[in-house]
């Protein structure tokens, strides 16, 4: 069994990956599985987390990547996945983050985004046993309390990478929403991967009207690919953008906001862009800083404000689900970059760190 792994390892916020060699375990517990890592896509979390804009105390060194799918090559006794199906040598096979089953979240809440000991990608340091739980590997160990999902042969990597984070988090926010009422008008507040995946969303949801708030132009062009029916560019004013939906709503406002960008203004703009009602989901603003809020207009507009915390393995399988049942329906693979093989990871990180591209894709298998 292979014992070792090279992998772009994160020692220094804002500094290149520096790719080593680290250990794997001499054989998967039981529950694990030794991947194959064939494709990995890199996530808005990732950039944050190279840039230093997203740290926690003692998180280096270690391994970027937590949307990743792979061929299995080894297996401890009794892993199976989520469905209890099996999982075997040259199964191709996803997976959620780990979680311990025994805690307050998840004994009594039954939600897993509410462990104690969620494992994620960045709550694993790279010197530290199982060592290679990233994305940026050629073999990544899958814990065992790692949810993992069998792939089926018409669901694609990317699709599948996807799923792991922005995919199933998105379509989490708009259950934790109450769906999307077909013909209501909906805001999506910001135009990464996460804005544009929300945007194609709500129009395959039966939304009559989408308007996607973002930018640079370029990504707002994608938008409009996706299925946003408007597109506001975020370099005006706070007012400017406020009186700009109350234009194209009729002066009602959007039935649905759903914040995926973050940022010191966007609950003020999200409740004055909700209309009587609304529904406002609380999505991209993962910072500590506070973002001021008018109870007033919570109050005087009857809203339901939600919080939206990423998503489980119930969110991935069903990402996976909708990029399958609407293959054809948009162009997803705009969504993703040409793939390159480990050594250039710290310049695609780079890349999107300046919005130079919405989803980097990364193939160890490549040079």
């Amino acid at each position: 069994m292979v014992n070792r792994t090279e992998a772009a390892v994160l020692t220094e916020h804002g500094s290149a990956l520096t790719l080593r060699e680290l250990p794997l375990p001499e054989e998967p517990e039981p529950g694990a599985a030794l991947v194959r890592i064939t494709c990995t896509t890199l996530c808005g979390t990732d950039v944050h987390l190279w840039s230093g804009r997203m740290t926690f105390p003692g998180m280096l060194p270690m391994v970027l990547g937590h949307e990743m799918v792979g061929e299995v090559v080894a297996v401890g006794p009794g892993t199976t996945d989520t469905l209890g199906r099996e999982i075997a040598e040259g199964d191709r096979i996803g997976w959620s983050e780990s979680t311990c089953g025994k805690c307050h979240g998840c004994a009594i809440l039954r939600e897993p985004v509410a462990c104690e000991k969620r494992g994620y990608g960045f709550l694993q340091r790279s010197d530290v046993f199982p060592y290679a739980t990233g994305g940026l590997v050629r073999y990544c160990y899958v814990t065992p309390g790692a949810a993992k999902l069998l792939l089926l042969d018409d669901v694609k990597d990317t699709w599948a990478s996807m799923s792991g984070c922005a995919g199933k988090t998105v379509l989490r926010a708009v259950s934790r929403a109450g769906g999307i009422r077909p013909g209501a008008t909906v805001v999506v507040q910001g135009a990464g991967a996460l804005g544009v995946f929300a945007t194609a969303v709500a129009r395959i949801s039966g939304a009559g009207d989408v308007i996607t708030i973002g930018g640079p132009a370029d990504r707002l062009k994608t938008a409009e690919r996706f299925g946003a029916t408007s597109t506001i560019p975020v370099d005006g004013t706070v007012e400017e953008r406020i009186e700009r939906v109350k234009e194209l709503t009729d002066g009602r406002g959007a039935e649905h906001v759903f914040d995926f960008a973050g940022g010191p203004t966007i609950g003020e703009e999200a409740v004055a862009f909700a209309a009587q009602r609304g529904t406002v989901a609380i999505v991209g603003s993962t910072g500590p800083a506070p973002s001021p809020v008018a109870l007033g207009t919570v109050m005087g507009k009857e809203l339901t404000v939600v919080g939206s915390l990423n998503g489980d393995i119930a969110d991935y399988h069903r990402s996976v689900d909708f990029f399958r049942t609407f293959a054809d329906r948009l162009p997803w693979d705009e969504l993703f970059s040409e793939p390159v093989g480990l050594s250039q990871a710290s310049q695609r990180v780079e890349s999107m760190s300046r919005l130079g591209e919405l989803k980097a894709v990364i193939d160890p298998r490549l040079p």
